[in-house]
């Protein structure tokens, strides 16, 4: 699977022939002729299984009901001016089980936020492979609610196991609210975590997230993030202000300044950057691409400039729907 990724990874950056594309994708055929099969399986094992699942614990609605299960795989490279090149590749599984009494979704991931590191290792809300292995994968039960976040606090309580030897046992909570504030655009968003990991030890992390729209393409945003792992011991702050921009019915750009730091009682920065996200729906809504380049200024260098690239290629495998 993985050379698949590394494959199309090269494919995605090919020009596409005239007449070789369709208005949602940019691949040729020949390309999309030899992944749709792929695709088409695990689709179908995605679906299946999610819905034979849910039958067993839930009711005969399984069959009629929709189901969001998916896989994602990605595929990352990532430069960094005197650092290197590095690969990384990903896996993220959701199994969803809407008919059950207690609306329960099995996760499977190989990138738990929780092991993604210290803020100034992720970067700007972006996933980094610095520190994930086979060992940072995680399988749990989560409970689902009904509750309209525009209207409640909607909270979740979880628990599992993160797959290692021996195996690591996990009890996460998650509240999330969003606020109209007053009659104008501007809208607050509020995400929580608390996690406790037997080998990692408590994990906290809030995010505040300040948005208004500026017209029908342009949006703005101010980001806070606060994080304490207990491995750790200190506490880290980020602040990102960004502007994201429609570019078309398949692509959208965020440009964004961004400032990392750690410690309540003795503040300091460890970083600036800034950082342009550019997106691209390569076929389908099934491959997408990402490019982000960035320029750092870290503490550790004297606050130098140094160049960073990633380049991300992701794909879903839906079971709800396969789009060839």
């Amino acid at each position: 699977m993985n050379k698949v990724l590394g494959a199309l990874l090269v494919i995605a950056a090919l020009p596409v022939l005239p007449g070789e594309a369709v208005d949602d994708s940019d691949l040729p055929q020949w390309t999309v002729d030899r992944i749709a099969p792929l695709h088409d399986r695990v689709s179908r094992w995605v679906s299946n299984t999610s819905r034979n699942i849910d039958g067993f614990f839930g009711t005969d609605a399984h069959l009629h009901t929709s189901n969001r299960s998916y896989i994602r795989l990605t595929q990352e490279m990532e430069w960094e001016e005197g650092q290197g090149l590095s690969v990384d590749p990903g896996i993220r599984f959701k199994l969803d089980l809407p008919t059950t009494r207690e609306r329960l979704r099995l996760i499977i991931e190989s990138d738990p936020e929780e092991t993604q590191g210290t803020l100034a290792e992720q970067g700007s809300q972006r996933l980094r492979g610095d520190s994930q292995t086979a060992g940072d994968t995680v399988v749990g039960l989560s409970r689902l609610t009904d509750r309209d976040w525009k209207q409640h606090w909607d909270t979740r309580f979880s628990a599992g196991i993160k797959v290692r030897l021996p195996l690591d046992p996990y009890l996460r909570w998650d509240a999330k609210r969003l606020w109209d504030l007053g009659d104008g655009p501007w809208m607050l968003a509020s995400e929580n975590r608390l996690s406790w990991f037997n080998s990692d030890g408590y994990f906290a992390r809030t995010r505040w997230d300040l948005g208004r729209p500026l017209d029908e393409r342009r949006h703005l945003r101010l980001v806070t993030n606060v994080q304490w792992q207990e491995d750790e011991d200190t506490l880290e702050f980020s602040e990102m202000a960004a502007l994201d921009r429609i570019l078309g019915s398949r692509s959208a750009i965020r440009y964004a300044a961004v400032v990392v730091g750690n410690s309540a009682s003795n503040p300091r920065i460890n970083d600036y950057y800034l950082q342009a996200l550019y997106r691209r729906n390569l076929h389908r809504e099934i491959l997408f691409a990402d490019v982000i380049p960035e320029l750092h200024f870290h503490r550790d260098t004297g606050h130098q400039p140094r160049w960073g690239l990633t380049l991300r290629l992701e794909m879903f495998f839906m079971g709800d729907v396969i789009r060839r």
